[in-house]
Parts: structure tokens; C-alpha cells; sequence
């Protein structure tokens, strides 16, 4: 850390700590503590061989070099207060370190000309234990304020992976960089493209290790969404409703995970067609759809990215079933046709067929306009009503592998150990004068967390109901407990 950045993190802190510096009291408060139980660490963890494997291939593709993947540092909220940290998204892939990863850690590969291994450590920050002045006098790293965390040997042996104090830690000359210089200079040089790239390409396929957290993350997320079926009630009845659903949803983030996978839209009525409606303060009425776009990230920092929309009455009306309808049979369209050897371009081409077909069917499109015209023209008339993809990458971000080279990803065909969602939708704006009246103010989108294997898609979302007489059945299922 330079000189500069030290005074700065000690002005910080300054308000947070009155330890008296009296050699007395320093005495004092050094004695008298039991040693601490075993670290929940002991043993090594069921992700170590898994983040062996990927530190091995991204070896590979940069033989002779050294790479260096920063977890970064807490990020300031206000103040002297900070968000709840979160590892970088390649630094938790390549060292299997989720929600429990300390921040300042950086990890060093060293790759020989051969594209071998010849030396990885991850250099961590110690906690300031009791033999320590910082114990009680450092709220950033002294133990009566963080709490206790694994010593070094602790986090290598749960790794599986030398580990050093942070001190030790020199970037290697002429060094690949991925993350935040953490707790170096922060005039450091930025990050190296090429290995933000294939650090991304290689989050493509999961290992079986990550289908099971993403798995993991979905039954999370349904039961979020069961919280929200028990409090829609009350959501209905405060003047802020979409704070009641977002927050019953919140609840299980934390129960069962270590947070939400991005901020969770609860768009009723109208503001379902606002694509990325987070603000969450509007009322939830009855005769109105509730859209809930929401995912529980795990403790290994997997998320899933799941969309459902209800009729808050229970009921949809028959326009709004009509609309839902529309949007499921997009979504069926492209779990048909979702195989190996699908494109991304393909998949989003069968939903737009269905979405222009129904355009045409409603009289939305101009004049003497087919869904086939619609679809062939630049003008893409049918897409006033969804103008966004059909689908993204997922895994330890919500948008994962997203800086990815488009031949690998967007342009490339689906493989086995894929993780994508399918997630089509209609949104009829109540000022858009180009649909029938009874349309406006009507948003659908239905979202679904999809693996793909050697025999056509998984659903892994599949335990939350699909169809509208499916959701209808859900809600009574709920309003009957």
C-alpha cells in the first residue's frame, strides 16, 4: 500500500476506533484469551480440484507469463461505512474463494514456456489476532472488529494452494492483470484485455462443481418467490408494495445465500415495462401483473436469474392471459429448438418468429405488413414491443463471460456445460398509442435458467410454474395456506 493510500485508509478509520495507546492498556488487553476453536476451514474444500483444473487452463493459453488476478478491496458506501465485499468474478473462479475470501488477496500464476504451472500463490491478509495490538485498535482487519477468519495454513489447506502473507507480495515484472490493484498503488496500470478475455472464455462451459451451485441458486430463488406469494397480501395493502415483494424476496437471498445476484426488479402494472425497473416504490393492485426478475447468488457467489409474472387478483384477465400466453409459447419455441450446435442468433430468431407472428395476429404491425416482412425488414417493426435479447451467459455474474470474444459467445453454437437463460417478453407502454387501449400498461416476461447437455436443454428453474393456469394454480395453492 502506498504511503498515500495508508494515510487515507487510516483517516477513514479514524472515528471508528478509540484505543488508548498507554503501554498499561496495551498490556492489558493482550491477556487473558483463550485460544480460539478450529477455523470452520479445516479441511479442504469440495471446489479445490475444480480450481485447480481452471488454474491449469488458463496457464496454458499464456505460456511463459505471469498472471495476476486482484480479489480487489471493500468498496466504500459512505463515509466510513462499506458494501458488503464480493470477490472479482475471475479471482473467485480461479481460487474457488467465494463470500469468505478476504480482500486485498491476489493470486499469482506463473506459467512456464510450456504452458505448465511452474508456481501459484495466493497472497492473503492476515487477520490481526490477540498477539496483536490491531486486534482491537484496526476495524479493518483486527479480529474483535472483522470477527476471526482462517490463518494462512487454514486457507491453503481449504484451497489446496500455497499461500503467503499479503506483505510478501511483489507484482511480477511484465505481468497480465485481471481486478483491482487491491491494496497496491492505485496508480498501477489497469487491467490486460486479452486476459480479461480468456479469464471470461473460460466461465463458458461449467464444470459439474458450478452446475451444482447454479442448481443451488435456483432452488434459492423459488423459494424467494414463495416468500413473495406469502406477503403479496400485505404488499397489496402498503403504499409502497413493490417494497414488500422486493424484501420477501431479499429474505431468502440471505437466509439461504450470501446476497441477491443484482437488484431485483418488482415492477407492478405499468412499471413492468420499464426493462430495468429497480426502484420498487410503486403500489401493487389488484387487476394489475406483478413482474419479479430476482436471483439468489450463493455463498460461492453463483447466481441464478429467473423472471416470473402474476396476476396480483389471482386471475389473469383475458388479455392478460392472452399476452402471457404469447410470451410462454416464444419461450417454448426456443427451448424446441435449444441443442449443441444452436446459436445464440438462432434461439433469439425463433422467439422474434413467434413474437412478430402474434404482432401480426393483434394488428400491431403497419398496414399490409406480414410478421414475415416484419422479421426480414431493418426496420424489425415487431420489435417495438421487445427490444431486448433472448438470453445471456450465467454463472458468477448475472451476465457472465460477458467480455467474452463475440466468436466465442453470442456468435459461437451452444456446447455441453453451457448456462444461459431463455427469457422473452412483451411490454405494451400505457402511452404507446400503437396498441388497442386494453393493451396498455402490460408487461410479461418469463425467464428461465437453462443447461445445456449432449441431449437438449435442462431447465433448472423448472421447479417454479410456467403456464398461466400453472401460475394461477401456485397462487392459490398459497392464498389457501
Amino acid at each position: 500500500m502506498s504511503d498515500e493510500a495508508q494515510l487515507q485508509a487510516e483517516e477513514r478509520n479514524r472515528n471508528r476506533s478509540r484505543a488508548s495507546k498507554d503501554p498499561a492498556h496495551l498490556a492489558y488487553m493482550g491477556r487473558g484469551w483463550a485460544d480460539r476453536d478450529a477455523s470452520e476451514a479445516a479441511g479442504t474444500a469440495e471446489v479445490a480440484p475444480f480450481a485447480a483444473a481452471r488454474r491449469d487452463d488458463i496457464a496454458a493459453r499464456f505460456p511463459g507469463k505471469a498472471l495476476v488476478f486482484y480479489a480487489g478491496v471493500s468498496k466504500q458506501r459512505s463515509n466510513d461505512t462499506d458494501y458488503r465485499f464480493r470477490p472479482h468474478s475471475a479471482f473467485s473462479h480461479l481460487t474457488g474463494w467465494g463470500s469468505k475470501a478476504v480482500p486485498g488477496s491476489v493470486l499469482v500464476i506463473e506459467a512456464d514456456a510450456a504452458g505448465e504451472i511452474a508456481s501459484e500463490v495466493l497472497y492473503v491478509l492476515p487477520t490481526a489476532g490477540h498477539d496483536s495490538d490491531e486486534f482491537f485498535a484496526n476495524p479493518a482487519i483486527g479480529e474483535f472488529w472483522v470477527g476471526p477468519r482462517p490463518d494462512l495454513a487454514e486457507v491453503g489447506q481449504l484451497l489446496n494452494i500455497e499461500t503467503r502473507a499479503l506483505a510478501e507480495f511483489q507484482e511480477p515484472s511484465g505481468a497480465l492483470r485481471v481486478g483491482t490493484i487491491g491494496l497496491q498503488d492505485p496508480g498501477a496500470a489497469a487491467d490486460h484485455f486479452e486476459l480479461v478475455e480468456a479469464a471470461a472464455e473460460l466461465r463458458l462451459i461449467k464444470d459439474d462443481w458450478e452446475i451444482r451451485e447454479l442448481q443451488q441458486a435456483c432452488d434459492a430463488s423459488a423459494v424467494g418467490f414463495g416468500n413473495i406469494l406469502r406477503e403479496l397480501d400485505r404488499a397489496k395493502k402498503h403504499p409502497r408494495g413493490e417494497r414488500v415483494v422486493e424484501t420477501a424476496f431479499f429474505a431468502a437471498a440471505r437466509e439461504l445465500g450470501n446476497e441477491l445476484g443484482y437488484d431485483t426488479i418488482a415492477a407492478s402494472g405499468d412499471h413492468a415495462n420499464t426493462l430495468h425497473w429497480i426502484v420498487n416504490d410503486g403500489p401493487v393492485l389488484d387487476g394489475d401483473l406483478l413482474l419479479v426478475d430476482a436471483g439468489v447468488e450463493v455463498d460461492s457467489l453463483y447466481t441464478a436469474d429467473i423472471t416470473r409474472t402474476i396476476p396480483v387478483s389471482g386471475k389473469f384477465t383475458d388479455v392478460q392471459r392472452m399476452i402471457y400466453e404469447a410470451v410462454r409459447e416464444a419461450a417454448d419455441a426456443v427451448f424446441e429448438i435449444a441443442r449443441p450446435g444452436v446459436t445464440y442468433a438462432q434461439m433469439h430468431d425463433e422467439a422474434m418468429r413467434v413474437i412478430a407472428t402474434k404482432a401480426e395476429l393483434w394488428g400491431l404491425l403497419p398496414a399490409g405488413v406480414t410478421a414475415e416482412q416484419s422479421l426480414e425488414s431493418k426496420e424489425q417493426w415487431h420489435r417495438r414491443w421487445m427490444v431486448h435479447g433472448t438470453g445471456h451467459m450465467l454463472g458468477l455474474d448475472v451476465h457472465d463471460c460477458a467480455a467474452a470474444r463475440r466468436d466465442t459467445y453470442q456468435d459461437a453454437a451452444l456446447e455441453p456445460g453451457m448456462v444461459f437463460t431463455i427469457e422473452p417478453g412483451l411490454y405494451f407502454h400505457k402511452e404507446d398509442l400503437l396498441v388497442p387501449e386494453e393493451f396498455r400498461g402490460i408487461g410479461v416476461r418469463i425467464e428461465d435458467d437453462v443447461l445445456m447437455t449432449e441431449t437438449g436443454p435442462v431447465n433448472l428453474s423448472a421447479q417454479l410454474p410456467r403456464t398461466a393456469a400453472e401460475v394461477e394454480e401456485w397462487m392459490a395453492t398459497f392464498s389457501r395456506r
